[in-house]
């Protein structure tokens, strides 16, 4: 059972030591509790299978006690990459009837099942930090993996990028299902013929923390469409009614693309290609900068439209290494606002929800992300208040999902992976490597 410390300021940081080593421990149980045998799911229950960026976040924790339980977790993933060079972003390892939307919405064929949509590529960063704990022990699984990673980014470009942005096709393919970026594009969206079905979310999680049932019709009616197009790419470009460019997953892959130069220089391999890509993403990042809100933003690709959002996909800037200071500003003003930062919509946005999934909660892997980006920018002090701010979330709260960034209350699903990961890599004090 998790043990949580909630008796005020005065239990933290006074007895840091003796709470370090309980989270500590708690976070390895977690991580070792939700161990299906090489991979590991988000958490039971909510989420039986295997997803992408969880996954390599689960990598990335268990990096710090059991490296070769990474390198699995890591190898498991790319087992199922497609043909074309896709990683799914879900892999249903085995049945689980009561799932949904399970293999069978998704009509995708192998073996074992997947979706058909991928989902942030942090793999190559994850796996880049992993392998810098101990180049000796991971020579080989690096090896073994970059021309994987290869074939994923290259997908991408040819696939996702788009003015030098990358191009969700699906809410669910950004990682936040339904952030306020995606509004005015779902709207077009029709949800009308989707059918009768029972989501599983809903039977885990309260309702008012989870994406709305208008919202959930409008998914299926995307993935119906991708199924009934057998995933055909060249079609999804020209017709799927939702195409929006994601700063978050811009900078996501523009780090990912760095740190994949980085893998194959330390290979010997020949990295032009990529910097290539490189090139083209920090050219397209101006493309994500709203002038009107002096931020960066979402992209409708079929109206070109911003989004007026300002999420915390923005704030991954400084871990994509573009954009230098223009964004202080407007993190600074958000880290006022609430006790816990970063929320995962501006709370001056009227659409603010604090408790619902993506539109105010705050995911604790996220700040990890964006805390490494601001100290390699120089911002140290900032990287360190945040860090701080997550710790105290957890250390009060429990390991869960995301967190109400307001009052720190927990929401989404219980002994959850990757808050376990990143409090072992990251918001722990004893966390190695911290920056």
């Amino acid at each position: 059972m998790t043990r949580n410390f909630r008796n005020g300021p005065g239990n933290w940081p006074e007895r840091q030591d003796e709470m370090t080593e309980q989270l500590d421990q708690q976070a390895r149980d977690i991580m070792t509790g939700n161990d299906r045998g090489g991979y590991t799911v988000p958490t039971s229950g909510l989420y039986p299978y295997q997803w992408n960026w969880d996954s390599m976040f689960a990598a990335w924790g268990f990096s710090t006690f059991d490296r070769a339980r990474a390198w699995v977790e890591a190898e498991t993933l790319f087992a199922s990459q497609w043909e074309n060079g896709m990683v799914p972003h879900i892999i249903f390892h085995r049945e689980v009837p009561e799932y949904f939307p399970g293999p069978e919405v998704w009509g995708r064929e192998r073996s074992p099942a997947t979706s058909g949509i991928s989902q942030p590529p942090v793999a190559a960063t994850l796996i880049r930090w992993i392998y810098e704990a101990d180049r000796a022990e991971g020579a080989a699984h690096l090896r073994a993996l970059y021309p994987k990673l290869l074939a994923w980014h290259r997908w991408f470009m040819a696939h996702r990028c788009e003015r030098g942005m990358i191009v969700v096709t699906h809410p669910w393919e950004s990682g936040r299902d339904n952030a306020a970026d995606w509004d005015a594009a779902m709207a077009n969206v029709d949800g009308s013929g989707v059918g009768e079905y029972t989501r599983r979310d809903t039977s885990h999680v309260d309702g008012s923390m989870r994406p709305t049932k208008e919202q959930y019709d409008r998914y299926l009616a995307l993935v119906h469409f991708g199924r009934d197009c057998h995933w055909d790419e060249e079609v999804i470009r020209q017709s799927s009614p939702f195409r929006v460019a994601d700063p978050g997953m811009s900078f996501i892959f523009l780090r990912a693309c760095r740190d994949l130069a980085a893998l194959g220089a330390e290979l010997g391999e020949d990295t032009s290609e990529i910097a290539g890509w490189i090139a083209a993403l920090e050219e397209g990042a101006a493309s994500h900068w709203n002038p009107e809100r002096g931020h960066y933003d979402s992209v409708d690709i079929r109206t070109g439209r911003f989004s007026g959002a300002l999420s915390s996909g923005a704030f991954l800037c400084w871990y994509a290494g573009v954009g230098g200071d223009a964004m202080l500003p407007a993190l600074e003003r958000i880290m006022q606002a609430v006790r816990y930062p970063v929320p995962s919509l501006d709370p001056a946005d009227p659409r603010f929800d604090a408790p619902r999934y993506w539109r105010g909660p705050m995911w604790g892997m996220f700040n990890a992300l964006i805390a490494r980006g601001l100290a390699e920018a120089g911002h140290g002090a900032i990287a360190e208040d945040l860090r701080r701010r997550t710790a105290e979330c957890i250390a009060r709260n429990g390991f869960y999902e995301y967190f109400n960034p307001v009052t720190g209350a927990p929401a989404g699903g219980g002994l959850f992976t990757w808050t376990a990961a990143i409090w072992l890599t990251w918001a722990s004090p004893a966390a190695e490597g911290r920056v």
